[in-house]
């Protein structure tokens, strides 16, 4: 076995002797990885808050948001460079440290950073901005008067690990609107945020002071309250108790933002299950079961099939088998620690259970295999599975059929992947966002959300910002003061 060794983080101001480290360990296809995390006290995150925001407010609310946007750019277009050293490392240890497939981590780390290219950061801003300007400077208003959005002198960072390249989201948004960004990596992927942080230093020098990323475990009340205190705005992903802890942390005055656990599901309409369509449809579904193992918010648990089509819900859950063992081959599944492991024998264990009844239900997939499909013949409950290329696939007479039970799950819901016609697709969406779905994509894009969505429905930019504003009172009075009036 091979041990390769890494260093996560980035501390502008701190010699590495000044700091306590911890070593955490990865193992994967034969290989080792030991990463070396920083571990600073609560007096030195308070000394590293103050030195970011004195950076941000000496450099990036300097910079106008198309300079910003030019250096993430630069940044994002070296790691799509195969050849690029940054590119390379992440190539080779993103896989040992999430335990993913390397083909399919390769693939969604460029389908990703594609997102944060220069176009699609123009589009990010425009979503939140009408007149993106106004991160810059004051703009006149339709009502009369001006305003202006400033973005928090100091925003935190609580990043989850479960998918590669994750920090890369919250970090660009702090960016965006000129915030100085301090991070708290991961424990199950603590690399990417730190090499993307110097990587952008490489890029544009004068950010040096402006982002740090460092490490503590988890549920540190000392460390998360010096933090916190010196934070403007606090932006944590994570369980829902884990934000629960956190949100305790945060000062009354300190605006939180939480992205908990979701749940999210497919929708199948007889529209898509023709002879020549409900394969391509199978495939999509799959892929989106199969993209980092359900791991993310946005990744189906169930597939709502409708009766009617000349393919069943339940040849359809067969074909969703053959893709998934398809997929199997081309981008097998991690190895699983000992937790997750026992929660799928367990979802097996309550599939079998079913088989005794009369209810119509099947498990395909041979025990062992690192997938499994059950199929219901009959309506039930949004359920979780137990991820890890475990699905249900329910056979429904009519798609709308589903709304009334989706919506028990209301505070729970998030992206839905919706194979059917144009008009189905408009008058579900409807249904769905009354029900309180956020997301509405096509199969197969589940998994890739688009440039600026909202994520569970918010506003990416606008919930950073604080609106000043000029009354047109101001503007008139102002005017009998100017040198000209005399």
């Amino acid at each position: 076995m091979t041990t390769l060794h890494a260093v996560a983080g980035y501390l502008p101001g701190f010699r590495a002797e000044e700091l306590a480290w911890q070593t955490l360990h990865f193992e994967g296809r034969g290989d080792r990885l030991d990463v070396s995390v920083p571990v600073l006290s609560p007096a030195q995150w308070v000394a590293l808050a103050e030195r970011v925001k004195q950076g941000s407010r000496a450099y990036l609310k300097t910079r106008t948001v198309s300079q910003i946007i030019a250096v993430v750019d630069r940044a994002v277009a070296r790691l799509l460079d195969p050849a690029d050293p940054y590119r390379q490392q992440a190539d080779r240890l993103l896989p040992l440290v999430t335990g993913f497939d390397a083909e399919m981590v390769r693939l969604g780390l460029t389908a990703y950073l594609k997102t944060f290219r220069q176009p699609q950061l123009q589009r990010f801003v425009a979503e939140d901005f009408a007149n993106p300007k106004l991160l810059d400077e004051f703009q006149p208003r339709p009502k009369g008067g001006f305003a202006k959005a400033m973005g928090p002198d100091l925003l935190v960072h609580i990043w989850a690990g479960n998918v590669p390249g994750l920090p890369l989201w919250s970090l660009i948004s702090g960016l965006l609107v000129k915030s100085g960004s301090v991070g708290k990596l991961p424990g199950a992927e603590p690399l990417f945020a730190g090499w993307f942080a110097r990587l952008l230093v490489e890029v544009d020098p004068g950010l040096a002071d402006c982002l740090a990323v460092g490490w503590w475990k988890g549920g540190d009340p000392a460390r998360e309250q010096a933090l916190f205190a010196q934070a403007d705005v606090v932006l944590a992903y994570g369980g829902n108790a884990a934000l629960e802890s956190l949100r305790r942390q945060v000062p009354i005055t300190t605006r939180f933002l939480g992205y908990g656990h979701k749940l999210s599901f497919g929708m199948v309409s007889r529209a898509a299950l023709d002879a020549r369509k409900a394969q391509t449809t199978a495939h999509q579904a799959a892929y989106d079961v199969v993209r980092y193992d359900q791991q993310g918010c946005y990744s189906p648990q169930v597939f709502y099939v409708e009766r009617g089509g000349k393919v069943s819900p339940r040849d359809f859950s067969q074909y969703l088998a053959h893709e998934l063992a398809s997929f199997e081959h081309k981008f097998p599944r991690r190895v699983l620690p000992l937790e997750e492991a026992a929660s799928v024998a367990r979802w097996q264990q309550a599939q079998e259970l079913k088989l005794l009844t009369p209810s119509g239900a099947s498990l395909i997939g041979e025990a062992g295999v690192p997938w499994r499909v059950a199929y219901a013949d009959a309506l039930q409950a949004l359920a979780p599975s137990a991820l890890n290329r475990t699905i249900q696939v329910v056979a429904v007479d009519q798609l709308d059929q589903v709304i009334p039970v989706i919506a028990r799950s209301r505070a729970f819901l998030q992206t839905v992947g919706l194979a059917a016609a144009p008009a189905e697709l408009f008058a579900l969406a409807e249904q769905l966002g009354r029900a309180g779905v956020t997301r509405i994509s096509a199969l197969g894009a589940m998994t890739a959300p688009e440039a600026g969505w909202h994520h569970d429905g918010r506003f990416n930019l606008l919930d950073l910002v604080q609106m000043v504003e000029i009354e047109q009172s101001a503007e008139l009075a102002a005017e009998s003061f100017a040198p000209y009036v005399d």
